[in-house]
């Protein structure tokens, strides 16, 4: 097997029985107060996802530590082995902020913004797979679990069969992945539905995104395709639905703390205790509809419909992406009309709108997802949304209102919620007012259904089903799902802080 000459020279680690591949590491570099490097668990929406599982589980991490040039070598993270990808500066502008972000992302998510392609972006792309798949083949001992994560990485399934025929290799899909019509304007479609042939089993959000997939390879590859099987010479890859969770007891628990319940409540009074708080909570993407819901809101202002001194909204929007200029274009966009709200509706001492943009540990999210009245998950385009399952989870008193948009993932699950549609404006404020307006009890049975759900589809319930279709037999998967039912019910304590970076 040829290896790449960033790889060389790194120090041998042990073989692991499962591999996870993905972008990132479960870690984020930042400057402690003393100006040191400090490592810490970074949970966006994949690492939320996995973590409860993988620190039960002897498991090694491969992915980017989030620098450029040598990787470093890491310490384990709450048991897991980290490998880290080393990416040059060409590689982290052509594959991750080019192809992957720049061309894949708006694709994938209706085409919100026009995709890109530059034949450079996607040389960069099958180089740094080649990395990855390479980084995975030397860390999994014969017969392991490869689990490779997400749009960044769709050909490496295809490159480690290729390396490495003796391992069981499964792709996870986060993404909403597109109808046949928009994904076959990629110049590269063929080579990235082969690349994600190359596991055993290929998960999706949702039931769709599956059809959708098996059309395009009947389509493009002309191979034999139904909507849970595919031929692929002697193999047959295994594809369906599996909707990401969270662990909804650890939120509950951590809500139900009395420090953070505590915290509501100053939160709230800080707010200037208004009849209704609503809260979104975004990472700062044009596919999160945020501009859609300012306008929203706005409107709604305007019409005196909703009154400064009555109702507030916190806005969280997390800055990602920042040196692709779509998402620069996008933070000036919002901020500006932020101000113009504010500007126009606000009091000295009572904004129309709380616009905060720093990260927030799980406490403080936690104690302002109790404080939110209304929570308003209204994306454009979401595979799933796990801060729609964190909000239901964390209201422990049955009370609170999601309003969601229909084309996130999570509304074919939490279908009690408010729906809306963010590109209807009129619906929008309707759903948003029918949200702040609606009687007690019709809340409560709301939020008693979804959480009732939520208890039974949580991370366990993810982590077994998909687990168990990637090889029904296999010890090692034994192992796994029988180790989610043993995760913990309350929140670990951890030494390290803890941010949230919302995920989606």
């Amino acid at each position: 097997m040829a290896v790449s000459p960033l790889l060389i020279g790194m120090p041998e680690m042990r073989h692991s029985s499962l591999v996870v591949v993905a972008n990132r590491l479960p870690i984020d570099d930042s400057a402690a107060p003393d100006g040191a490097c400090e490592w810490r668990r970074s949970p966006g929406g994949l690492v939320s996802a996995l973590h409860p599982l993988l620190r039960h589980t002897p498991a090694t991490w491969v992915g980017w530590a989030g620098g450029t040039g040598a990787a470093p070598t890491l310490p384990d993270v709450d048991g897991v082995r980290l490998r880290a990808v080393p990416l040059t500066a060409e590689d982290q502008r052509d594959h991750y902020e080019g192809f992957a972000n720049s061309t894949l992302w708006p694709l994938y998510h209706d085409a919100v913004e026009q995709p890109e392609h530059h034949r450079r972006w996607w040389e960069a792309y099958q180089r740094v797979n080649r990395r990855f798949a390479e980084a995975a083949a030397d860390v999994a001992e014969p017969g392991a679990v490869v689990w490779v994560q997400d749009y960044h990485l769709h050909l490496v399934p295809g490159l480690l069969r290729g390396m490495r025929p003796d391992l069981r290799i499964g792709f996870f899909l986060h993404v909403p992945f597109p109808p046949p019509e928009l994904f076959m304007q990629l110049p590269r479609r063929a080579e990235l539905l082969r690349g994600m042939l190359g596991a055993d089993l290929i998960g999706f959000q949702r039931v769709q995104a599956a059809h959708n997939f098996a059309q395009l390879v009947a389509k493009v590859l002309n191979l034999p395709a139904t909507d849970r099987r595919i031929g692929v010479g002697e193999r047959v890859v295994r594809i369906g639905a599996f909707p990401v969770s969270i662990d909804t007891a650890e939120m509950a628990a951590l809500a139900a703390r009395p420090d953070v319940a505590a915290r509501a409540q100053r939160l709230r009074q800080d707010l200037g205790r208004p009849e209704r708080v609503i809260l979104s909570v975004d990472r700062m993407d044009y596919t999160k509809g945020i501009e859609q819901r300012l306008k929203a809101y706005s409107e709604l202002l305007a019409s005196g419909h909703v009154k400064v001194r009555d109702t507030v909204l916190v806005q969280v929007a997390v800055p990602s992406r920042e040196r692709v200029g779509q998402y620069q274009i996008l933070r000036e966009r919002v901020e500006r009309e932020v101000g113009r709200i504010n500007g126009e509706f606000g009091r000295v001492g009572e904004p129309a709108i709380h616009y905060l943009t720093q990260p927030f540990d799980r406490a403080e999210l936690a104690a302002l997802y109790r404080v939110a009245d209304v929570m308003a998950v209204t994306p454009l385009r979401d595979g799933m949304n796990l801060v729609a399952k964190e909000y239901v989870a964390a209201r422990v008193d049955d009370t609170g209102a999601l309003l969601l948009s229909e084309f996130a993932g999570t509304a074919a699950e939490l279908s009690q919620a408010y729906l809306v549609n963010p590109h209807d404006l009129e619906g929008l404020k309707e759903g948003l007012l029918a949200a702040l307006r609606a009687a007690p009890a019709d809340v409560s049975r709301r939020m008693r259904a979804m959480r009732a759900h939520l208890h039974e589809h949580d991370i366990r319930a993810w982590a077994r089903s998909y687990l168990s279709a990637l090889d029904e037999t296999g010890p090692l998967v034994q192992r796994m799902v029988a180790a989610t039912d043993a995760l913990p019910t309350q929140p670990a304590r951890s030494a390290a802080r803890v941010e949230h970076h919302p995920g989606g």
